[in-house]
């Protein structure tokens, strides 16, 4: 029988054919609503994140959530989980990663997930290629100088003390290993920075009776120390050389720093704070000689742990080292009726006056040196100048900070002094990246084969 005849058969199976296609029509047109209405609610919550100043093309810099769309239910657990308040949000029904470059990699978002659908990745090729090229234990491009922390790719308190104190242990072993005769000259080691993985690094140091020096640019505690928020959060116990494990989860930055201070004293570390490194050199015999604005040191081994944020540029004025005065702004929510002056007329700034502005009880004046903006993006502009109008935000322009004291801020404006009361300063005057050092020492970036580091970095050591 073909298909023909088979169709026209008692009219039956044509009856059944149009019943079947029916069906197919009226689930074409389910699905077609469907569609619509995920991409509707899409639309709206790129609309919404768009008005919370989230960026969504942002890309994810290092260590963080990849979502299985195939699976995720959209329930939103893993966006409650996150710490970092906006790294998640719920679009169209799904998870989306809407902004990774906060991403720091806790995988509080995976562990949440009922069905799985989340996993902690890298950052994709594009991304990591402004990261140093490391072997699996942290050894930079040059052999015997390490990256710990956050400029390695992987951020959390948790993640630098581990990397600074496994970093020590294997320089030692290293050491150990040639039996390389001990002479003044030269130091075992350099430890740049006194944030997580350089406090831990140092303190290991001490443990394996190593001979170091640890330089920091700003102050004990590296960026922590300017960490703008009122809460510190570790997924999971700490363990601190020379101390044990650190059990508390949620601690605030003034007690987190304590410990660090207490440690450090009861451990008699001695921390050059204030003193930059400016290049650090592989010399002829393998050593390096770490050069400062203060002088110059050498050491068989150095282990970079300065974060990625970099050192901002500083106004040069009275009162700026300050505790009140901060370079970057990573949680606004933690700030309500405070008098808060914002210093620059970049993106940074402004999105930062914004953030704060809105607020409860905030009252945000932004200071900049010209007078006008010239640089914003479209939508910040459109931003400033509705808050303007408000009044929810005061903009002064041709105006700089001459001074800052505990509960006032004097600046020049076109001329004249004038002095406003407040709270909290925040300075957006650019800086400088910690690639840049990265690029003067000579370490490379990006993917890289560095199988036969280890061979060649020890081998170094026999002949320095």
């Amino acid at each position: 029988m073909n298909a023909i005849s088979f169709l026209s058969t008692d009219g039956l199976p044509m009856e059944s054919l149009a019943i079947y296609i029916g069906f197919g029509l009226i689930l074409l047109l389910a699905l077609r609503s469907h569609l619509r209405t995920f991409q509707r609610k899409e639309r709206a919550a790129r609309v919404s994140a768009a008005q919370a100043g989230l960026d969504i093309s942002a890309g994810p810099r290092a260590q963080h959530p990849h979502i299985d769309t195939t699976w995720c239910i959209g329930c939103g657990a893993c966006v409650d989980a996150c710490p970092e308040g906006d790294v998640l949000m719920v679009l169209g029904g799904k998870a989306a990663l809407v902004r990774g470059e906060k991403c720091i990699g806790h995988g509080l978002c995976a562990d949440a997930c009922p069905v799985g659908a989340i996993e902690i990745v890298m950052a994709p090729p594009s991304m990591t290629a402004e990261l140093p090229a490391l072997t699996s234990e942290l050894e930079s491009t040059l052999p015997n100088l390490f990256i710990a922390g956050e400029l390695g790719g992987l951020a959390l308190i948790k993640n630098a003390v581990n990397q600074g104190r496994d970093c020590v242990d294997l320089i030692a072993g290293r050491l150990r290993g040639v039996g390389r005769p001990r002479h003044g000259a030269v130091l075992d080691l350099c430890i740049v920075g006194a944030g997580p993985a350089g406090l831990s690094a140092s303190l290991r140091a001490i443990e394996r009776k190593l001979s170091f020096i640890t330089l920091e640019a700003e102050s004990l505690g590296g960026t922590v120390a300017k960490y703008p928020r009122q809460k510190v959060v570790m997924t999971s116990p700490v363990e601190f050389p020379l101390h044990g494990k650190f059990s508390k989860l949620e601690i605030g930055k003034e007690e987190l720093l304590a410990f660090w201070q207490k440690a450090v004293g009861r451990a008699g570390l001695t921390i050059r704070t204030g003193e930059p490194v400016e290049t650090v050199r592989r010399d002829p015999d393998n050593a390096f000689t770490i050069t400062t604005a203060q002088g110059s040191y050498r050491a068989l081994a150095v282990i970079l742990a300065i974060g990625r944020r970099g050192t901002p540029r500083k106004l040069g004025v009275a009162g700026e080292d300050l505790p009140k005065v901060m370079y970057s702004l990573l949680d606004a929510e933690s700030y309500g009726g405070k008098e808060i002056l914002v210093v620059g007329g970049g993106d940074s700034a402004v999105e930062a006056a914004l953030g704060l502005a809105f607020q409860p009880g905030n009252r945000v004046t932004l200071s900049y040196r010209k007078g006008s903006f010239s640089r914003l993006k479209d939508r910040n502009e459109k931003k400033l100048q509705t808050q303007m109008r408000t009044g929810a935000l005061t903009v002064l322009f041709n105006s700089e900070p001459v001074e800052i004291r505990e509960g006032q801020v004097v600046l020049e404006v076109g001329g004249a002094t004038r002095t406003i009361q407040n709270d909290f300063v925040w300075i957006f005057a650019g800086g400088t990246s910690p690639n840049a050092l990265l690029e003067r020492i000579g370490v490379g970036l990006g993917r890289q084969d560095l199988q036969g580091q280890a061979v060649e970095a020890i081998a170094s050591l026999e002949v320095a």
